[in-house]
């Protein structure tokens, strides 16, 4: 019998794949036989992750590159068609906050930091928007790719302090809607768009600030606990399966 999940000789992009969440994803992928392009900003963090995915198998490459960066990208995207002839699915899980885009205890929203707003804004949505318009156009050529967004459970309700983040993860969820509508119309049922909004998982850049050092919640920490159903942060594999079922929604017949 066929295995409806297999991804075999399947080609994945995944950008931020020398992060938590979207570099767990790769790993996952890649394990599943999946021929995973690691994309990070930072050489030696990608080659680090070159390193472990190695460890998987040998179906995987990597670039360094910054993702508001579109010639960049197009040269990249030019090394992987050249490398491996296709690519099937770009995961974006680049992101991340800044604190001057953030409204921080003792702080009000008039003390927004413009810059880091805006950056927060480029890495965020940008970051999503640019890598999605250079892939896509091989999916088109195709006549068949899948796109999967990084969005935040931020984007939807009203999470306090994190405002430029919030903003950006809500035009994330905006982008999604409006580009799988596009896709569809234009190209047909065989080149999808979504996104997954996970909720709070515990990274480098938020540890400080949802847990203390002996353990405890603190009081941020707290608050985020006292609205989630489990009663506990999320773990980063809980995040693998419904990746992998996006992409195979058209081969399951859903």
């Amino acid at each position: 019998m066929k295995n409806l999940f297999d991804l075999s000789g399947k080609v994945i992009a995944v950008t931020g794949a020398t992060g938590i969440l979207a570099g767990g994803t790769a790993k996952y992928l890649q394990a599943q036989g999946a021929h995973v392009v690691y994309l990070g900003r930072n050489q030696e963090k990608v080659d680090k992750a070159l390193t472990e995915a190695l460890q998987i198998s040998k179906n995987c490459s990597g670039y360094t590159c910054d993702v508001t960066d579109s010639v960049a990208l197009d040269r990249i995207h030019e090394k992987i068609m050249a490398e491996l002839g296709r690519i099937d699915v770009l995961i974006n899980g680049a992101g991340g906050n800044m604190p001057g885009a953030t409204i921080g205890p003792g702080k009000d929203v008039f003390d927004l930091d413009m810059d880091d707003y805006s950056k927060v804004l480029d890495l965020n949505l940008k970051g999503t928007v640019i890598p999605t318009m250079t892939f896509a156009k091989t999916f088109k050529d195709q006549g068949s790719g899948c796109i999967v967004n990084f969005s935040s459970m931020s984007a939807t309700q009203t999470l306090t302090r994190v405002l430029g983040y919030s903003n950006a993860k809500a035009a994330i969820d905006n982008f999604t809607k409006w580009m799988s509508t596009e896709m569809a119309l234009k190209y047909g049922d065989g080149i999808r768009v979504n996104a997954l909004a996970p909720g709070f998982f515990i990274s480098d850049q938020n540890r400080a600030l949802l847990i203390n050092e002996d353990g405890t919640y603190t009081e941020r920490g707290q608050q985020v606990i006292n609205k989630t159903p489990f009663r506990r942060f999320g773990k980063q594999e809980e995040v693998y399966g419904t990746i992998h079922f996006l992409l195979l929604i058209r081969q399951l017949n859903i």
